[in-house]
């Protein structure tokens, strides 16, 4: 195959015009092209009255493809050249199965690959599959009854089930691809394989996950929902079972190798893996609020002339700021078209977060607003300081809400003015169940406040009506990533051997794709140590 990269095209622009600039590109007719396939797709609206897409493609010629690349000097144009991900076998045979403990990215990938080693793992997720736990997490949208053993949190797919499946990540890692092809051949759409920034969407990922399941099954694995962790035994620093409930009995699970990939929102795991002395530590995180704006006016702000082009996606950005005082605020997780959802696991506690559907249709964007936090800005500076700083805001907003899981919720011109919001404007609030329109500064910590209100003005600079007024604030977002770092060494092992810390929960991912990636590096280190 052959590779053209930067071929420009107008949003207006149809895919036969694609087919004439790979051909000019190669000094060849259309009737030579065999084949040609999108290796990767972009926008690039730096320029808003000149927005373009930007391909990459893969092209298969009649005839040699060797004469034909000495004969062009085209600086775009080489070899098609990719790493192809191969699954590591052990040596020997394992005597015990090993466990993987959650079943988000980290988990699903960590069990796939050693199922595909033939290691038949047992998967151990507290929450339930996803079917089930997308009709209690709607219940809970349509009614405020939540259910802690199974939310937008726990459950088949982890926290990641119930966003806009991104897929794209700062990650520069070989195995990215195949985390790709994999999700698609599970029912992702074909797009994620070449998109510059891959999303499944919610709607869609509820599919994915469950046929991902299906696929480690059939390889020989088993995974056991409503499953909860408990105490891990041991005996002379090595670690030899797991205990865990499930149907109200408590059961112990033999074994000698296990994957820890227990997501950024289990607290009482924590807490018990810190009473057993598992070596842990407190890490920097970011909490802050929900930005919300109607997607016209983001479209417009980034498009230019060219919103609305039937070619071009629902507008993103990504914004961050650093400010005199040394404080930084940042934009993650935007959601084009999206909802801003509720995404507690405790009873009194209200948490946002924000999700699209594959379609990315909605009328409004929502990004979480975050400020960047230190170990040394925590309250307390115990190692689980940081989560109970996330609990103590959960509960300020619930009880700011009324109570009943409606978020705290203000217009950005009343924050940046210190008022009540009164009532709302042009743009209205996803979030469901409902919200309680309030002054956030009697709701989030000064830490955060203060620099929101620096932050907000200066990002308006980069993105034309960021902080306009009537832009909606929702609070609070507390679960960007896991404010605990469980320790590993280079064998990714903590110091009680033979288990593995792995994930977002653990401190070693911050989203989907950097989760699986690393589900996939501890299951081939457990792989290799057999």
């Amino acid at each position: 195959m052959i590779r053209i990269r930067d071929l420009s095209l107008t949003p207006h622009d149809d895919l036969n015009r694609l087919i004439r600039l790979t051909t000019r590109h190669l000094n060849i007719k259309e009737h030579e092209i065999k084949q040609l396939h999108i290796r990767k797709r972009s926008v690039d609206a730096r320029k808003k009255q000149d927005v373009r897409i930007i391909y990459t493609v893969d092209v298969e010629i009649k005839g040699r493809e060797d004469k034909l690349l000495k004969r062009i000097r085209d600086p775009k144009v080489s070899l098609a050249s990719d790493f192809e991900y191969e699954v590591p076998l052990p040596r020997h045979e394992a005597e015990l199965r090993p466990v993987v403990i959650g079943f988000g990215p980290a988990g699903i990938f960590a069990a796939l690959v050693l199922a595909m080693a033939g290691q038949r793992p047992i998967v151990l997720e507290r929450g339930y599959d996803a079917a089930t736990r997308h009709r209690l997490v709607s219940s809970f949208w349509a009614t405020g009854k939540l259910d802690p053993k199974c939310n937008v949190q726990f459950g088949e797919g982890g926290a990641g089930t119930f966003s806009d499946g991104k897929l794209n990540t700062g990650t520069k890692n070989e195995r990215c691809r195949w985390v790709l092809e994999q999700m698609a051949d599970a029912g992702a759409h074909g797009e994620i394989l070449f998109d510059a920034k891959p999303h499944v969407g919610t709607d869609v990922l509820l599919t994915v996950v469950q046929n991902l399941r299906e696929k480690i099954i059939d390889l020989g694995g088993e995974v056991r929902f409503g499953a909860k962790m408990t105490k891990l035994e041991q005996t002379d620093s090595h670690i030899t079972g797991v205990r865990y409930e499930q149907d109200g009995e408590e059961i112990l699970l033999p074994c000698d190798r296990a994957i820890l990939a227990i997501g950024h929102s289990a607290r009482d795991t924590f807490t018990a893996l810190y009473e057993q002395k598992i070596p842990m530590e407190p890490k920097p995180f970011s909490m802050g609020v929900r930005i919300e704006h109607e997607q016209a006016m983001i479209d417009k702000s980034q498009y230019g002339d060219f919103a609305g082009c039937s070619t071009l996606p629902a507008a993103d950005y990504k914004l961050n700021v650093r400010l005199p005082d040394g404080g930084s605020a940042y934009t993650f997780c935007m959601c084009p078209g999206g909802h801003v959802v509720a995404a507690a696991s405790e009873e009194g506690g209200v948490v946002t977060n924000g999700m699209s559907y594959v379609a990315r249709d909605g009328e409004n964007a929502n990004a979480a607003l975050l400020v960047t936090l230190t170990p040394e800005d925590f309250p307390d500076k115990s190692v689980l300081g940081g989560i109970r700083w996330q609990r103590q805001i959960e509960e300020a907003a619930f009880r700011a809400g009324g109570e009943n899981y409606f978020a705290p919720c203000q217009l950005v011109g009343d924050f940046l003015a210190g008022r009540k919001s009164e009532k709302l404007g042009a743009v209205q609030p996803t979030y469901r169940p409902g919200v309680t329109l309030c002054d956030l500064h009697d709701v989030l910590p000064q830490t955060l406040t203060a620099v929101l209100e620096q932050a907000l003005p200066e990002l308006d600079k980069k993105l034309q009506g960021f902080a306009s007024h009537d832009a909606v604030l929702t609070a609070p977002e507390t679960r960007s990533s896991s404010p605990i770092k469980i320790l590993r060494d280079e064998s990714k092992q903590s110091a009680l051997r033979g288990l593995y810390p792995c994930g977002e929960g653990a401190g070693y991912a911050g989203g989907i794709m950097s989760a699986a990636v690393d589900g996939m590096v501890c299951a081939e280190a457990v792989i290799k140590s057999l």
